[in-house]
C-alpha cells in the first residue's frame, strides 16, 4: 500500500494520479455491479457494465503512451505481459456484452465475478509493481510528452484532467517561449513581432477606432487607414501629395513647423485638440524613426475622444446583455 500513499503526492494532473482518480471510480462501479442483479433489473445491471467499460480509455492510455516510453527505458515486461491481460478483460467484456443482448441473466451472473476479480488483479498489479517502476524509471519530460498523447485518447473521468505541468499565469511582457507556428506563413510579411497577411493588415487598420496617415522623410503622403467611420475624409487622390497641400492654409504652417523640428530631431511628439462637428477631436503628429534614429517621416493620428472623456471611475464586468 504504499506505492498508493506515494502516488497522492503527485501534482494534479500527472498521467498517474489522473490513474489513481480513475481507482476511485472503478472500484466504485466494481461494487455496484457486483450489488447489481441483473435477474431483478437488467436495465440498472447494463447502465453499470457500460460505465465500467469505459475502462478501454484506460487501457489505451497505458498501451499507446505508457508502455511505449517504459520500452525505451529497456522495461518490456508490461507491453508483453499487461497487454495480455488488458486482451483478456475484453473478452470477457464481449462475453458479458453478448449475454446482455440475447437476454441471459443467468450466464451474466456466472461471468460478471471473473470480470470483476480479474480487474481489481489488474488495478493490484498497477498499483504495487506498474505505476512505482515507471516513476523510478520515466523523467519529467516523458510524463509531460506522454500527457500530450493521451488527450487524444481520452479519460474515465466525467470531466477532462488538469492541465500538466500547471498552467500559470505568465506576463506577456515577460512570456518568451518559441512556439511552433500554428497557421501558415504562406503569403505572409515578418514583423517585429509576429506575422501577417496584405488582407490581415488592411483589416487591422480599417478595424482601429483612428484616423492614421503616414507622411514620408519627403513630406509626401504615402498611407493612411480607411476605417469604417473616419474623423476627417480622405481620398485616394493624397497618396504622393505633398503634406502641405493637404491642410487647409491657416494650419499648413504649424504643420511645417513640426515637419522641420521633427527633422532636425529637436522634438518627437506634437498634439492638439479641436471641436469638430460638435465632437472633441485629439490628433496627435509622432516623429518616426529607424533603429539609428533617423528621421523617416511623421504619423497623424486622429480620434474622436468625446466619449473617452465621459469615462469615470471603474468597469470591470461586461454589460452585453
Amino acid at each position: 500500500m504504499n506505492a498508493i500513499s506515494n502516488t497522492t503526492t503527485l501534482p494534479e494532473g500527472h498521467p498517474v494520479q489522473i490513474y489513481f482518480q480513475e481507482n476511485d471510480i472503478i472500484h466504485a462501479l466494481l461494487e455496484e455491479l457486483s450489488a447489481a442483479n441483473p435477474e431483478d433489473d437488467l436495465q440498472k445491471y447494463t447502465n453499470i457494465f457500460n460505465q465500467l467499460h469505459t475502462i478501454e480509455k484506460r487501457f489505451a492510455r497505458k498501451e499507446n503512451q505508457l508502455f511505449p516510453f517504459l520500452e525505451k527505458k529497456g522495461w518490456v515486461g508490461p507491453s508483453q505481459g499487461m497487454w495480455s491481460f488488458h486482451d483478456n478483460l475484453r473478452e470477457q467484456f464481449r462475453l458479458i456484452q453478448y449475454y446482455l443482448k440475447m437476454n441471459n441473466p443467468e450466464k451474466i451472473n456466472v461471468n460478471t465475478p471473473f470480470l470483476v476479480n480479474g480487474i481489481y488483479r489488474l488495478m493490484q498489479m498497477e498499483e504495487t509493481v506498474l505505476f512505482p517502476n515507471a516513476l523510478d524509471l520515466l523523467t519529467e519530460a516523458d510524463w509531460i510528452e506522454m500527457r500530450k498523447g493521451e488527450e487524444e485518447i481520452g479519460w474515465m473521468l466525467p470531466e477532462a484532467p488538469a492541465p500538466y505541468p500547471k498552467q500559470e499565469y505568465i506576463h506577456p511582457s515577460e512570456d518568451f517561449t518559441k512556439r511552433e507556428m500554428s497557421f501558415s506563413l504562406e503569403n505572409t510579411s515578418h514583423y517585429d513581432e509576429g506575422y501577417m497577411t496584405v488582407e490581415q493588415v488592411n483589416l487591422l487598420f480599417k478595424t482601429m477606432p483612428l484616423d492614421l496617415t503616414y507622411v514620408d522623410e519627403n513630406d509626401k503622403v504615402i498611407f493612411y487607414n480607411r476605417g469604417e467611420e473616419r474623423v476627417f475624409p480622405r481620398s485616394a487622390g493624397i497618396i504622393g501629395r505633398e503634406v502641405k497641400f493637404c491642410h487647409p492654409p491657416k494650419s499648413v504652417g504649424t504643420v511645417l513647423k513640426i515637419l522641420d523640428e521633427f527633422r532636425k530631431g529637436t522634438k518627437n511628439e506634437s498634439s492638439f485638440w479641436i471641436n469638430y462637428k460638435e465632437r472633441l477631436i485629439y490628433i496627435r503628429y509622432f516623429a518616426v524613426r529607424d533603429a539609428d534614429k533617423n528621421y523617416k517621416g511623421v504619423i497623424e493620428m486622429s480620434q474622436d475622444i468625446t466619449d473617452i472623456k465621459k469615462i469615470e471611475g471603474e468597469k470591470r464586468l461586461l454589460d452585453w446583455d
